[in-house]
């Protein structure tokens, strides 16, 4: 297999529990616990500003209603995405992907950009997405990959940003799931992580693959899936399993 430039951690939207996920404050928290690579949720504007939010609606991280991706982004930017985590982060802002962009980039981390489109537009997120990692990775060496659940979103990133590697999220293994990320010249598949076990591991990485797992915050849950060898395991629990550890341990303590 080519060379793998993302550690075996991932913070997950950030530090998307101890903060408002997908904000520039997980991010912050995330790397305060020693975490150097991270997955946030990227999606579409009305004008086309690829932006950080994991649900088409904004009710459940917000205070506002309705559909995120009908809203343009001088509105969306105005949106208070910190309150209703805790009132630490009151005023906490959605970022634009230019803002994470600019942030993992002047740190030197890793950034999983899950493409997460609002339903009826997956290929051309993809697209808009592409375009703007080209340009705002470009001279840059910081890793970047895409993953998505939807291969449509996936084949237009592909169309634009051919350069910048691809994986297939699975929640389930659906007809066709190995065929698809293989037509897609994905270089990972990222499985939920009761989903992974010996065999699936064997499958990814015997075809080239790399096998990631998602969302993995349970002490036993990480040591199986450490056990059986996966190259990535995506967490909420940033204050609780070192980065730098072999063996899930609480952060701060000897590996």
């Amino acid at each position: 297999m080519t060379a793998w430039p993302f550690p075996r951690w991932i913070a997950h939207r950030g530090a998307g529990k101890l903060a408002p996920e997908n904000t520039l404050a997980a991010f912050r928290v995330g790397a305060a616990h020693g975490y150097s690579a991270f997955e946030c949720d990227v999606k579409l504007s009305a004008d086309g500003q690829p932006f950080l939010l994991h649900d088409a609606t904004l009710e459940r991280t917000t205070a506002e209603h309705g559909t995120a991706g009908d809203r343009v982004w001088a509105a969306l930017s105005r949106i208070d995405a910190g309150s209703w985590h805790s009132r630490l982060y009151a005023g906490e802002p959605l970022p634009s992907l230019e803002a994470i962009a600019r942030y993992v980039q002047c740190n030197g981390f890793a950034l999983n950009v899950e493409i997460k489109p609002t339903p009826g537009v997956e290929h051309t997120t993809g697209q808009a997405v592409g375009e703007a990692c080209t340009r705002l990775w470009q001279d840059q060496a910081t890793p970047l990959l895409f993953s998505s659940f939807r291969p449509e979103a996936l084949q237009g990133a592909r169309e634009t940003a051919p350069q910048i590697p691809r994986a297939l999220l699975v929640d389930t293994l659906w007809p066709q799931w190995f065929d698809v990320a293989q037509s897609l010249g994905c270089v990972a598949v990222v499985a939920n992580h009761r989903l992974m076990d010996a065999a699936l591991v064997a499958q990814l990485q015997g075809a080239g693959l790399r096998a990631l797992c998602y969302t993995v915050n349970e002490d036993a849950d990480a040591r199986r899936l450490l056990a059986l060898g996966v190259d990535g395991i995506i967490t909420d629990a940033v204050d609780r399993f070192s980065p730098f550890a072999a063996l899930p341990v609480a952060s701060g303590a000897a590996a």
